[in-house]
C-alpha cells in the first residue's frame, strides 16, 4: 500500500514524533477500570466470502459502500484496541462506525482496508467509581433514553432519531429537542474512554475527564465538538452534568419534563404564494432570533419549520413543548399565533411525510404524552430511516438572525418547482436553537456554535444511483443561491454562524462551492479549530485517524 493510505509509514512516524516531541511523552497508557473487559463475545471477523458481509459494508446512506479486507465486529473496549493495534501494525487503513448514520463516506470508502464495528458496544449503566452514567459508543439512543429513564428517572439531552448511534452523535456536539431547556448532549459530558496511538505506534486506552487537573483534559475538550475519526476510537462516554455532585444517579443528570405536548399544523402548497410564504418564514425565524437568549418561558420549546418541496403537497410546523406548567398550553398557543399572524392561507392537520418525518395529522390540536411516550413515538416516526435504499445529500447553516428578503426569494424559488425538480423527500428544514445552548461559552466545548437562534438543514433523499446527479445538483445550487452573498456557504457574521458537523458537506472544502475565502474548518469549528490540532498532535500525532473532514495535524 502507499504510504499515505492508512498505517504509519516510517517516514511519516518519524517526521510526527519531532513534530510533537514532549507532547507525545506526555500521553501515558491508563488503566481504565471495565464493567465487562472481556466482552459478551469474541471480536468477530468479517470477510468479503462471508454472506453478512454485504450488510456490514455500508452505512444508513447508500451512496457509501466500503470494501474493506475486514470488518471487524467487538464488544469490548480491549477488542477494539487490539483491533486497532493490529491495524497500526499492519499499516492498514482503519475506520470506525457507531451507529451508521454519516452523512458522508467517512467510514465506508474505498481507501478503507479495516472497518472497526462498534455497534454491538451498547452497555448503558452507572459507574460508581466515576460517579457518572458510561455509555457504550455502539448504543442508540432510544435505548439509551429507554435505560436512563426507566431506572434512575433522568436522560441527556440528545437527538430525536431512535436509531443515532451515540458515538458519532456526542462526539459533533449532539444537538436535541430539549436543548433549549438543557444545552447540548456535550454539556453533559463528564468523561471519554479513547483508544488513541502514540508516536511510537502503540494503541493505549486513555481516560479523559472534564476535571481541571487531569492531565488528559484537552482530549475531552476535543469530544465535545471535535468530531469523530480524528483523536482515536471512543470506547465508552460517561455522563454526569456540571454541577452534579450527588452519589445518587437519580440526581446526576436532568430530569425530562413529566409530559410533552405536541402541535403539528400544515399549509397547502397549493395558493402558497410568495408573500404568504415571506410572512411564514420571518415570523418563524424572527420568534426565534427574540427568544434566543437562555432561561425564559419557552425554555422547553423546540419546534421545527417543515419548508418541504411543492411536490410533497405541504409545508408543516411542529412543535414540541415541556407540558409541565401550568400556563404550558396557553404558551404553545401563543407560539402558534406569533408564527401564522398575517399567514392568510388556512392551515390544518399535517397529512404528509415531510423529509424523514411521517405524518402527523393526530396533533393538528396539540395532545399531551408521557415524556418517555412521545420520546419512543417521536424516536420512531422515521419510515425513511427503514428504506434499505436510502440516499441522500445534506447541507446545514446555524443562523443568528432571520434570512435577508433575498434569501426568503430564493428558499421559496428552490421549493416552489419552477425549476423542473420535484421530490416529495427535499426539504429546507429549519429547527430550533438558542436558549441554553447560549450560556456555554464559544470556547468552554469544542463546538464553538452558542449564540444563535436556530439552524437550517437542507435535504434530500432518493432510491435510485440513477437520480444522486439531480438531487445533489438541486441541494448545491440552493445552498449556494441562498449564501451567495457570503460566496456561497454561511460564513461566521452577524447573521450566520458557519455549518453543523453533525450533518457533515465536504463540498465545504471544494473551491467550487465554497469561494468565502474562509476554511471549511472554521465554519465548522471557528476560534477552537488550533486548539482542536495541537490536541491532535498530541493524542494521534502520525494522522493514523482520519478522514475527508478530520482535524488536521499542525
Amino acid at each position: 500500500m502507499s504510504q499515505d493510505g492508512g498505517g504509519i509509514s516510517r517516514r511519516r512516524l518519524l517526521a510526527a514524533t519531532g513534530a510533537i516531541g514532549v507532547a507525545a511523552a506526555a500521553v501515558p497508557g491508563v488503566a481504565v477500570a471495565q464493567a465487562d473487559p472481556v466482552g459478551r463475545f469474541g471480536a468477530v471477523t468479517v470477510g468479503p466470502g462471508d454472506p453478512r458481509y454485504a450488510d456490514l459494508v455500508v452505512g444508513l446512506d447508500r451512496r457509501w459502500v466500503g470494501r474493506p479486507e475486514s470488518v471487524r465486529v467487538v464488544s469490548s473496549p480491549r477488542q477494539a484496541l487490539d483491533v486497532v493495534q493490529e491495524a497500526v501494525s499492519g499499516r492498514k487503513r482503519l475506520t470506525v462506525r457507531g451507529g451508521g448514520h454519516c452523512y458522508e463516506d467517512f467510514v465506508f470508502n474505498d481507501e478503507v482496508e479495516v472497518v472497526l464495528d462498534l455497534s454491538e458496544m451498547t452497555s448503558v449503566a452507572f459507574d460508581p467509581v466515576h460517579r457518572a452514567f458510561a455509555v457504550e459508543a455502539g448504543a442508540t439512543l432510544l435505548d439509551v433514553y429507554e435505560l436512563l429513564y426507566k431506572t434512575w428517572g433522568v436522560t441527556i439531552p440528545a437527538g430525536q432519531c431512535y436509531s443515532v448511534g451515540v458515538g458519532g452523535h456526542v462526539a459533533g456536539g449532539g444537538w436535541g429537542l430539549l436543548c433549549r431547556r438543557d444545552g447540548l448532549v456535550v454539556d453533559h459530558l463528564y468523561a471519554v474512554e479513547v483508544v488513541v496511538v502514540d508516536a511510537a505506534g502503540r494503541a493505549l486506552l486513555v481516560m479523559a475527564t472534564r476535571e481541571p487537573d487531569d492531565p488528559h483534559h484537552d482530549l475531552w475538550w476535543a469530544h465535545t465538538g471535535g468530531g469523530g475519526g480524528t483523536f482515536g476510537v471512543v470506547t465508552r462516554y460517561l455522563f454526569r452534568s456540571p454541577g452534579a455532585r450527588s452519589a445518587d444517579p437519580a440526581r446526576i443528570l436532568p430530569r425530562p419534563p413529566a409530559e410533552l405536548l405536541l402541535s403539528a399544523v400544515a399549509w397547502p402548497w397549493e395558493g402558497m404564494t410568495e408573500a404568504v410564504f415571506g410572512r411564514l418564514v420571518r415570523n418563524w425565524t424572527g420568534w426565534h432570533a427574540a427568544n434566543a437568549a437562555p432561561g425564559g418561558r419557552y425554555a422547553g420549546l423546540c419546534s421545527f419549520l417543515l419548508l418541504n418541496q411543492r411536490a410533497t403537497g405541504e409545508i408543516g410546523l411542529f412543535t414540541v413543548f415541556d407540558g409541565s406548567g401550568a400556563d404550558a398550553e396557553e404558551l404553545l398557543s401563543r407560539f402558534v399565533a406569533d408564527v401564522t399572524q398575517g399567514v392568510d392561507v388556512p392551515h390544518s392537520a399535517l397529512t404528509r411525510p415531510s423529509g424523514e418525518h411521517g405524518p402527523l395529522e393526530r396533533y393538528a390540536e396539540p395532545k399531551r404524552w408521557s415524556w418517555l411516550t412521545a420520546t419512543r413515538h417521536l424516536g420512531t416516526m422515521h419510515p425513511r430511516m427503514l428504506d434499505p435504499t436510502l440516499r441522500g445529500d445534506h447541507k446545514s447553516a446555524y443562523h443568528r438572525t432571520g434570512f435577508t428578503d433575498a434569501q426568503v426569494a430564493t428558499l421559496y424559488r428552490n421549493l416552489d418547482g419552477r425549476d423542473g425538480f420535484a421530490n416529495p423527500f427535499a426539504q429546507a428544514m429549519l429547527t430550533s436553537s438558542g436558549g441554553q445552548v447560549n450560556a456555554v461559552g464559544r470556547t468552554d466545548t469544542a463546538n464553538v456554535h452558542r449564540d444563535s437562534a436556530f439552524k437550517l438543514h437542507i435535504q434530500t433523499s432518493w432510491s435510485e444511483p440513477s437520480d444522486d446527479d439531480a438531487n445533489v445538483s438541486w441541494a448545491r445550487r440552493f445552498f449556494a443561491e441562498l449564501y451567495a452573498r457570503t460566496g456561497k456557504v454561511p460564513v461566521p457574521d452577524e447573521r450566520t454562524d458557519g455549518c453543523v458537523l453533525n450533518y457533515p458537506d465536504t463540498d465545504l472544502g471544494d473551491d467550487a462551492h465554497n469561494a468565502s475565502g474562509v476554511p471549511w474548518h472554521a465554519l465548522y469549528w471557528g476560534e477552537n479549530y488550533p486548539r482542536l490540532q495541537r490536541v491532535k498532535a498530541a493524542y494521534d500525532p502520525a494522522d493514523f485517524f482520519r478522514h475527508r473532514q478530520s482535524v488536521r495535524l499542525p
